[in-house]
């Protein structure tokens, strides 16, 4: 253990100091990340016990995040067709890591996309960011202030929200020393895996590439379903299927034992090895909900996610049961108007329309003008008013009629947008299933009729459209349109 003393501050206790190195080899990086990371962690682990047991050490326990630093000289070009894996110009660029383990196949191919293109080797060593004590002890328990003998921050760094934000992926990154090489910060991600966890009730872990946010218990049956007969078929690639409380049955028979208490947004896995598999989360109603799953599951990199849901249908040529493909959105949410103003405009991203519309004709065995019977384009309104139906008609309705919806629900336009702000490709399908500006109210008898006979089909376009998704280049799915003229390397 090393220790410093600073005129004005206590005695600093760390773990032995590491040297900053060069690699050229990703895999060596990823190793020496991983090294750095696992040092910093168990360090302030045994601390803490050790502390517990004997009282507080004399000093400030300290320990830092790692982090990957760049240093480009040339204004050489690059591929003008990558959309990530390169910088911009010449300057410094850095980033904390965390939890090495869990992002190595991200890191690896990030770091070797820099390495590709720019034949540049990266750095890595120790950063200047200490790594926050309930962190570094993810998944166990962190007593409170009150029932410890001594001031848990008093000798502990804690979670920091002035230095845990958006700020890079907002664009409001403060200038002055190196620019960000990722679009999250080691502190940020660890901030959402802790979240994940509380409100999924399920490890960071499982999480796979391709997610699909749905509104209604239903769905989650009906993917538990088919999870278990894809389990049953072999060579899909599909090795497992995950519920709550970190529940895994590997095989389709197998009883999946569910919490006595569900979470607030119930996630399932249906997991493939390398991570391409299928997440389903069931956020509930309402955009805050839409918000908080996105704001969370966005530092993971998904390579894409969906919604999947339920809308009332605002024309009235439209009937219970057909689709609407978002291909705009008006956004009367609300939640994301600080970070993302109502006036950027969310677009519609062609690789993920096409797969939309491919499988709802794969599953319905329409194509073409024949589509066009149960399937519109157009926007989709989001609001933050469950009843919005009950008000002066001059006022929302006007607008739906203005801006030319043709569905409205409560998180669609949440999930695309915070997909646009992230850096996430994004796409929504909904099924109509009620009609409130006709008379067609959702009202029990009928919704049950409409579950029964919709929500199986609805859920394997769902699921058709991420397969097809899975099957295009990383590079053809994250679009340029999602990147700006001041854009991390690092996706």
């Amino acid at each position: 253990m090393n220790d410093a003393r600073f005129p004005d501050g206590p005695r600093l206790l760390t773990p032995p100091a590491e040297p900053v190195r060069s690699f050229t080899e990703p895999d060596a990086a990823v190793d020496y990340l991983t090294q750095l990371y696992e040092a910093a962690r168990n360090f302030l682990s045994e601390s803490f016990h050790e502390a517990l047991r004997h009282g507080a050490p004399e000093g400030r326990v300290r320990a830092y995040y790692p982090e990957i630093r760049l240093v480009m000289t040339s204004h050489a070009p690059i591929d003008s067709r990558l959309s990530f894996g390169h910088v911009t110009h010449p300057g410094e660029y850095a980033t904390t890591v965390t939890r090495p383990d869990l992002f190595e196949n991200y890191l690896k191919q990030q770091i070797g996309l820099i390495q590709r293109n720019h034949g540049v080797p990266v750095w890595v060593g120790p950063s200047s960011m200490p790594m926050p004590l309930h962190f570094a002890m993810a998944g166990q328990a962190v007593p409170h202030d009150g029932a410890l003998t001594f001031a848990l921050r008093d000798v502990f760094d804690v979670p920091d929200l002035m230095t845990t934000n958006d700020d890079i992926v907002n664009g409001t990154a403060p200038s002055g020393g190196a620019m960000p090489l990722a679009p999250f910060s080691a502190q940020r991600i660890d901030y959402s895996l802790a979240r994940l966890a509380h409100y999924t009730a399920t490890d960071a872990e499982h999480f796979q590439n391709h997610v699909l946010f749905t509104n209604y218990q239903f769905y989650v049956e009906e993917f538990e379903a088919f999870a278990r007969a894809a389990l049953a078929e072999a060579g899909n690639g599909y090795t497992g299927f995950v519920g709550p409380g970190n529940a895994e049955i590997t095989h389709p028979e197998a009883e999946l034992l569910h919490p006595a208490k569900l979470p607030q947004m119930p996630s399932y896995h249906l997991k493939r090895a390398d991570g391409a598999g299928i997440t389903l989360v069931n956020i509930g109603v309402g955009p805050s909900n839409a918000k908080t799953a996105t704001d969370h599951i966005a530092v993971l990199r998904p390579h894409a996610w969906l919604m999947v849901g339920h809308c009332a249908g605002l024309r009235n040529s439209q009937r219970l049961g057909d689709y609407v493909l978002a291909h705009g959105y008006l956004r009367e949410d609300h939640v994301l108007d600080d970070d993302l103003p109502v006036w950027v405009p969310i677009p519609p991203l062609a690789e993920i329309q096409i797969a939309l519309e491919t499988a709802v004709a794969q599953v319905t065995k329409l194509e073409g003008y024949e589509l066009k019977r149960i399937m519109r384009t157009g926007t989709v309104a989001t609001i933050d008013n469950r009843n919005w139906e009950l008000r002066d008609p001059t006022g929302p309705v006007q607008r739906l009629s203005q801006s030319r919806a043709i569905g409205l629900d409560m998180e669609s336009a949440t999930i695309a947008a915070n997909g646009f702000r992230f850096r996430v490709p994004y796409g929504t399908l909904l099924c109509v299933s009620d009609k409130p500006l006709h008379g067609e109210l959702k009202l029990p008898g009928m919704a049950s009729d409409f579950y029964r006979t919709q929500v199986a089909r609805h859920l394997e376009i769902g699921i058709r459209a991420m397969e097809l998704i899975r099957d295009m280049p990383l590079e053809r799915i994250h679009s340029r349109k999602l990147r700006s003229f001041e854009e991390t390397a690092f996706l």
